[in-house]
């Protein structure tokens, strides 16, 4: 049993008629980490979850949950992972605590231990005041927490998240994220999906670009961003009208294409040697008598990574059919 990786695939291939949802997915999540698949509209990340959690089968390839094979010992994968899709799976018309009593229960607790373990995690879900309240008046944040309550009852060591923060307010993420940072404080395995950029780069120790069924980038958000182009130098002007000569001299100094934002002043060009290019702009532009209000090296934005890599835009997968109903 491999203990270094909570999740191993290789070789992943799903094919639902003609369509080909995976087509070779290999990576591993490593235990006590998070990872991130962002991926376009149809690019497999759903499927590709679905197949890890037992929820489908490959057309082809190996993959492995907490050191068991999701194909021959699906019994025991189930026994050790979560899984939170988009939408709550708990019932609106119990409790919160009547959700989680009942699905302790469901994995062969007893009643004593299934209200013990229900308190502990309203508790850690911040929703002990809320616990005998109908789950049908819970705000969306607040249900979104129950579910993933839900899913540690049994406390598994694998967690499976499906655009976890889908829908919720800028509030409510926040404080999914801090509930996400404790769980893997405590060694869980997390691997999601997310159609926010800023979710991956906010949780994710990995991240995994999908587009058409195949990886085609791996990394931290830093090491994505730099195999972009690296960092650029911005420089915001005082004065709008001496945009055309800053344009000029940033052109003269880096060599690189310079990007124009009069609307904020604002001059941008890639800086191949980081400080000592910013060194220099600001050596050209002080020559010129041309104030400056801001002057800095960025990197690019995970937006601009993503687009620059699927040429699409990230966001969330509609269901599409299949024999088996699932999402791809």
């Amino acid at each position: 049993m491999d203990n270094e990786h909570a999740v191993y695939a290789r070789g992943l291939v799903k094919r639902f008629g003609e369509k080909v949802a995976l087509a070779g997915v290999d990576f591993e999540v490593k235990t006590g980490t998070v990872t991130a698949i962002l991926g376009p509209n149809g690019a497999g990340k759903t499927t590709a979850v679905r197949i890890l959690a037992t929820l489908s089968e490959a057309t082809e390839g190996e993959a492995t949950v907490a050191g068991f094979d999701v194909r021959t010992q699906g019994h025991e994968v189930r026994r050790r992972i979560g899984l939170a899709a988009q939408d709550a799976t708990v019932d609106p018309l119990l409790t919160g605590r009547e959700n989680l009593v009942m699905l302790g229960e469901l994995h062969q607790m007893s009643r004593a231990e299934a209200s013990t373990r229900a308190e502990q995690l309203l508790g850690e879900f911040s929703l002990l005041d809320a616990a005998d309240r109908r789950v049908s008046t819970y705000s969306g944040g607040m249900r979104r927490r129950l579910d993933l309550g839900a899913t540690m009852v049994a406390h598994p060591s694998v967690l499976f998240l499906d655009e976890p923060t889908t829908g919720l307010d800028p509030r409510a993420r926040n404080e999914l994220w801090g509930v996400l940072d404790t769980l893997v404080e405590r060694g869980t395995t997390v691997l999601l999906t997310t159609q926010y950029l800023d979710e991956a780069e906010r949780l994710a120790d990995d991240i995994i670009v999908i587009d058409q069924g195949r990886i085609i980038a791996r990394g931290d958000a830093r090491t994505l961003k730099r195999e972009l182009g690296g960092d650029h130098v911005q420089v915001v002007l005082v004065d709008a009208a001496r945009l055309p000569e800053a344009e000029r001299l940033l052109a003269q100094v880096t060599g690189a294409k310079v990007t124009v934002d009069a609307g904020i002043r604002s001059v941008v060009a890639a800086a191949s040697n980081g400080v000592d290019t910013l060194v220099q702009v600001a050596t050209a532009l002080s020559s010129a008598g041309i104030a400056v209000e801001d002057l800095s090296i960025r990197q690019p934005t995970l937006d601009e990574v993503f687009i620059a890599l699927t040429n699409s835009p990230a966001y969330d997968e509609p269901v599409e059919a299949s024999p088996e109903g699932v999402r791809s």
